[in-house]
């Protein structure tokens, strides 16, 4: 049920990533060689590649949650806008359910959230969540994804959830989810007069 709620929370983001998918994968390798990419092509050093890029992403994304003062997690720019709390653990929800989905039906689950971060999945109105709750959360989901990744075999990059994305393409797609907030959640640190840690890449 819990997996369901957390589904429909980012329903749009997967939206707007199919989109995204759709002219950054599809159409360029489309032009440059006539047919669709195979992720499966070359397992090893896309695997490689994955793991290298979604561990710097990490360790970024970790430093710039952990540059917010713990007094300042409740900070939104306006009443619109997810708090600090609330951005990094949505950050940190997309890549639980992002890399599941990236394993297939057959591979890791991530354990049902509890306490504050379950209140925030199945709340309809924004939900305040403080440092001590959403740091943990976010290394939480990394280290999930990590698991994923170490266990990610060529079909599962190439097949993923059916009717959905290929594994490959979910794993892509969480990163770039994970980018945009992560540069959000910057703009926040820059409003507040909080230099964002280097850019890593």
């Amino acid at each position: 049920m819990q997996g369901e709620v957390v589904q429909s929370k980012i329903e749009v983001v997967q939206l707007k990533i199919s989109v995204l998918l759709s002219f950054t994968l599809v159409l360029p390798l489309s032009a440059q060689t006539g047919t669709a990419p195979n992720p499966a092509a070359a397992p090893a050093p896309l695997k490689e590649t994955l793991i290298k890029h979604w561990k710097i992403s990490a360790e970024f994304t970790i430093a710039v949650a952990n540059a917010m003062p713990a007094e300042n997690y409740g900070f939104r720019p306006n009443p619109a806008e997810m708090s600090f709390g609330e951005l990094i653990t949505h950050i940190g929800a997309g890549d639980f359910f992002g890399c599941q989905a990236a394993s297939g039906a057959s591979g890791l689950r991530f354990p049902e959230f509890t306490g504050k971060i379950a209140e925030w999945v199945n709340a309809q109105d924004k939900v305040e969540i403080d440092k001590a709750t959403a740091l943990p959360f976010l290394r939480d989901a990394f280290a999930f994804c990590g698991k994923v990744l170490d266990s990610m075999t060529a079909n599962q990059l190439e097949t993923g959830s059916p009717g959905r994305f290929t594994g490959f393409e979910y794993l892509w797609a969480y990163f770039t989810h994970t980018a945009h907030h992560r540069g959000q959640a910057e703009v926040y640190l820059r409003l507040k007069g909080i230099k964002p840690p280097e850019y890593q890449f």
